[in-house]
């Protein structure tokens, strides 16, 4: 048996103190000139749409994406060390990682709104990056829309990893746009509250799991083996 674990990152796997929306106003910065007066929304969109509107709430033209992705990924790696200060891996993120990464015909890794590099600078301030196939996961800068990373990190995974492209895929996320990514596309769904969505925000989006948080592994490893099985997963809980 096989299966795809594809794992957001921020109010999931790490809690980044709001350091995300800094990178995002310097980013802005770095290309204008100027800092934004209104904030970045996130609300897990990618990092492309965050950026597009962070642009027109401003009233400023729209650069060209690899020059955004250059200052994005510049402010990342200048915030690496108030990242590590500030923000935390969440409970329970990196056992559940570890059980993911050995299991037998598993791989386990991200999709994320994140660009690559500051995906990997989020990670790797809390040590989790090694738990992870990273080169295989899908990214904010390789599509607009969530639901379309899905089938990037499918269509990765087959032709690098060699797992069939029909293997069953889990998106665990805490975000609404988590689930309807993993419901567009034929994906299941561990949704956890550990962002701004309550438990029912998530579950009326469609989420059949809702789990506080990843602290208790024997239960996410359960969930995931379940979908493994081709059993019908539990409702929320």
């Amino acid at each position: 048996m096989t299966l795809i674990v594809l794992w957001d990152i921020d109010h999931t796997l790490i809690d980044n103190a709001g350091v995300s929306k800094e990178i995002y106003a310097a980013a802005f910065e770095t290309v204008t000139g100027a800092r934004p007066a209104k904030p970045a929304v996130t609300e897990g969109r990618t990092d492309r749409l965050i950026m597009r509107g962070l642009f027109r709430r401003n009233g400023v033209d729209e650069p060209e994406w690899p020059q955004v992705e250059t200052a994005l990924a510049e402010a990342g790696e200048e915030r690496r060390e108030v990242l590590r200060e500030r923000g935390t891996a969440l409970p329970g993120v990196r056992e559940a990682l570890k059980e993911a990464s050995v299991h037998e015909g598993w791989v386990s890794s991200v999709l994320t709104g994140n660009i690559a590099a500051n995906a990997r600078v989020k990670l790797a301030a809390f040590g989790l990056d090694g738990l992870l196939d990273l080169p295989v996961g899908a990214y904010g800068a390789d599509a607009e829309e969530r639901p379309h990373l899905v089938d990037i990190a499918r269509r990765r995974i087959h032709r690098d990893r060699g797992l069939p492209i029909d293997t069953p895929v889990v998106l665990v996320g805490d975000t609404p746009r988590d689930v309807e990514a993993a419901l567009a596309s034929g994906a299941h769904v561990i949704a956890v509250a550990t962002g701004v969505d309550s438990p029912s925000a998530l579950a009326a989006a469609g989420a059949p799991v809702v789990l506080p948080d990843l602290a208790d592994t024997d239960r996410v490893l359960r969930r995931l083996e379940d979908v493994e099985r081709g059993e019908n997963v539990p409702g929320t809980s």
